[in-house]
């Protein structure tokens, strides 16, 4: 199930605007449309201790019952600020609290199963060839002017002839810092169909993939086995960077070859179109 921060980040994927309040007025109260809660029935058990407590502290004790009303049981009890603050100040372990042991040994086994994981970080540069061919390389800078006049005469080499130039967008995943992770690889790979469901809006319609240079998380996320990436189910190449082959010949003999092919697929995909 998408919880509502990755519903988020994949909107910021696509380029969606999502209007959340992100400022509170002073002394204002805080509005619950603006809090992200994770559906998941052990919430309690992932808030830290000492938050739970600190909130005790931080509420009013209840006036004590009427002399005639029956005793609740010790785990009824409310935990009183005394109670809290010996907690908060290690004067009583938290596994002999009665109050805690329960929820925690309830829920032990689940937190542990869906415990937040760290999100796959990659960088990218992509271009889409007459909304055809995508272009991607790895790494957070544009393509330098050496690359990108490189890139423009092995496209004309192999009769790859485009409509208007590549024009290179950044990509980045996670969107947002700080979003709760459960599967990294999932998450990662949904944020990139993200990014390109919300190009499709602008005539993005993908047939190939080429990716110039290496990058081993961004290689996990597109999954490119016997030239076809299983991720974005698209036929798929991959080689050196654009900056390498700059400085290579022999690199760009190595790919030679490779051009009288991209040729062939421009031309049929087309006829095909």
């Amino acid at each position: 199930m998408t919880t509502e921060p990755q519903r988020l980040q994949y909107l910021e994927a696509m380029g969606l605007t999502a209007w959340t309040a992100r400022y509170l007025l002073p002394n204002a109260r805080p509005t619950e449309a603006c809090e992200w809660e994770l559906p998941t029935p052990d919430d309690a058990v992932r808030q830290a201790p000492a938050e739970r407590l600190q909130a005790l502290l931080e509420t009013p004790a209840k006036p004590a019952p009427a002399p005639a009303a029956p005793q609740a049981e010790p785990h009824e009890r409310p935990a009183g600020p005394r109670k809290a603050r010996a907690l908060l100040g290690g004067v009583v372990p938290e596994a002999a609290t009665v109050d805690e042991a329960p929820a925690a040994d309830a829920g032990t086994d689940a937190a542990e199963e869906a415990a937040p994981q760290e999100a796959l970080r990659f960088a990218l540069q992509v271009a889409c060839l007459d909304g055809r061919w995508l272009v991607v390389l790895p790494g957070e800078a544009a393509p330098s002017p050496v690359a990108q006049r490189l890139l423009a005469n092995l496209l004309r080499a192999a009769g790859v002839t485009p409509e208007q130039p590549p024009a290179f967008e950044s990509f980045h995943w996670p969107q947002i810092e700080g979003m709760p992770v459960q599967a990294p690889l999932d998450e990662a790979r949904q944020g990139l169909a993200a990014f390109l469901a919300g190009r499709a809006r602008r005539g993005w319609a993908p047939e190939r993939l080429l990716v110039f240079g290496e990058d081993a998380i961004l290689a996990t996320v597109l999954a490119i086995e016997a030239e076809r990436s299983t991720a974005l189910d698209l036929p798929a190449w991959q080689g050196p960077s654009l900056d390498a082959m700059a400085g290579s010949a022999e690199l760009k003999r190595q790919l030679w070859p490779r051009l009288a092919r991209w040729h062939r697929d421009w031309c049929s995909e087309a006829d095909d179109g």
